[in-house]
């Protein structure tokens, strides 16, 4: 049995550029406007957008967009600030939607 050439990747769905690990899983169990999407305790060759306040389903976050480094295309976003005392442990963390990555040395 041949075993596995580096670690476990997500990358971009439309240029490949490698945005994060699959270690760096937090939570399979997120929501986003385009369906499923992962909770990621770090991403990769990412770019970030401005800071907005959004009413999300789990209430009033700050967050900022993130987009691939690369082509720039919107992979989901970060959270920068939550507002209930729940959600804390989301704050610097990223949601990438699973229509928007590919896995890579699986």
């Amino acid at each position: 049995m041949e075993g596995l050439v580096g670690p476990r990747l997500y990358s971009c769905c439309k240029c490949r550029n490698h945005v994060s690990r699959h270690d760096d899983i937090i939570s399979k169990a997120f929501q986003s406007g385009n369906g499923r999407a992962f909770l990621f305790s770090h991403a990769m060759n990412i770019v970030e957008g401005p800071k907005e306040d959004r009413h999300l389903i789990t209430g009033l976050h700050t967050i900022a967009d993130v987009f691939c480094s690369h082509c720039r295309e919107l992979l989901g976003w970060k959270y920068e600030r939550a507002y209930q005392a729940p959600q804390k442990y989301k704050e610097g963390k990223f949601v990438l939607e699973n229509i928007k990555i590919v896995k890579e040395n699986w």
